[in-house]
């Protein structure tokens, strides 16, 4: 299985440098030199790629690839979601950090066992992270905390929520 571990942002420079927004806790594992990596593009198409350097700049990561050395070999990447190996990462070692892959599809249900849906993303967002939750069809975005988010079961397929009045109301 693969977990998208960055976005290319937009070309840096003449020589194929990329600018990348950065979606791993673990970019100097995931971007290290050597490293492969799969570029997935719109359209589904995908192509591997080498990391031959890669440095922080302004909150992204400037990546040079072996196969992209001109400017426009570099546009063409622009967009494109990069993709590691699920069985490559590492494991946590904090029983309270997880991976993407691991929340995606668990199901989300109350403290009394009620099924209220299933994670199907979990949204990076500048002010933290939330779970997007499929509700009947209609997705629900849940602020992933421990006040609202208190348990957290891959193991058991399950997350519990514990929201807010009005979190989980249908909207209008």
């Amino acid at each position: 299985m693969d977990v998208v571990v960055g976005r290319v942002a937009k070309a840096h420079g003449v020589r194929g440098e990329l600018a990348v927004d950065i979606r791993t806790d673990s970019p100097e594992e995931r971007f290290r030199d050597g490293a492969t990596v799969t570029a997935r593009f719109r359209d589904g198409t995908t192509r591997p790629l080498t990391i031959a350097a890669a440095r922080p700049h302004s909150g992204r990561l400037l990546v040079t690839f072996e196969q992209v050395v001109t400017r426009e070999a570099a546009e063409a990447l622009r967009g494109a979601l990069l993709l590691a190996d699920t069985a490559d990462l590492p494991p946590t070692d904090d029983p309270d950090e997880f991976y993407d892959h691991e929340l995606e599809g668990l199901r989300a249900e109350l403290s009394d066992g009620e099924v209220i849906g299933t994670v199907t993303e979990v949204v990076h967002a500048p002010h933290g992270e939330l779970l997007a939750l499929d509700r009947d069809g209609r997705t629900v975005l849940v602020p992933f905390v421990q006040a609202i988010v208190p348990v957290v079961d891959v193991k058991g397929g399950r997350v519990v929520i514990d929201p807010p009045e009005g979190l989980l109301d249908d909207a209008g």
